[in-house]
């Protein structure tokens, strides 16, 4: 007896597109108006069980735009000094750089067409990227303009939970609520739900023959 377990290869999994995970920190909600602090992006990969997994994470500090709104409510939920000497913050256009690049990269390495942003609530992340990627003209946006994957859905689907810390307790992974609310830990913790997610669907298809 032969026994063969398939999975669909990065290329083929999602029509084309790679997923890559966001999260981006702000001072406010209006992605027009409001300064883009914090932006990280976790490249994702198939490993050789066939299973989801993180690979690489990208950051970058902020510097707040020229004429950026800064709402003290917002900078004092997140914790950020956006002025603080030692965050050594960068520009939008080259923090967008520092982050796209490596996607663009992932994208050609995994054969897919495009990226497509997974986030918790991610419409809220896609849109200060694409802010920010008008504001500096910059013409060669990775990510798909307005499709997404949300982990507060699938985490809802998958484990009944649809707030990040408990959504990620439930798929029995480590939450730590003291680094919670910066752009690295929240996006590391979204791409382990969602990778334990599209794993716990995508479990191994086995087919016997004799």
């Amino acid at each position: 007896m032969r026994v063969e377990t398939t999975r669909p290869a990065i290329a083929k999994r999602f029509r084309g597109y790679l997923p890559i995970v966001v999260d981006v920190e702000t001072a406010g909600f209006n992605p027009q108006r409001d300064a883009l602090l914090e932006i990280a992006a976790v490249i994702l990969r198939v490993n050789s069980e066939g299973y989801w997994e993180r690979h690489k994470t990208y950051f970058c500090h902020v510097i707040p735009f020229e004429g950026a709104h800064l709402d003290a409510q917002a900078l004092q939920f997140t914790g950020i000094d956006p002025y603080h000497p030692f965050r050594f913050a960068v520009s939008e256009a080259e923090a967008l750089q520092t982050i796209f690049k490596p996607i663009r990269e992932a994208i050609k390495l995994a054969n897919c067409t495009r990226a497509i942003l997974v986030g918790h609530n991610p419409s809220f992340d896609l849109n200060f990227i694409n802010a920010a990627a008008k504001r500096v003209d910059m013409k060669r946006n990775p990510f798909h303009p307005f499709s997404t994957f949300d982990t507060a859905t699938l985490g809802g689907l998958a484990y009944g939970q649809t707030v990040l810390a408990r959504a990620v307790q439930a798929a029995g992974l480590d939450w730590d609520s003291n680094q919670a609310h910066s752009a690295i830990y929240d996006a590391e913790r979204t791409a382990d739900l969602f990778c334990a997610v599209v794993n716990l669907w995508d479990k191994p298809r086995v087919e016997s023959k004799l």
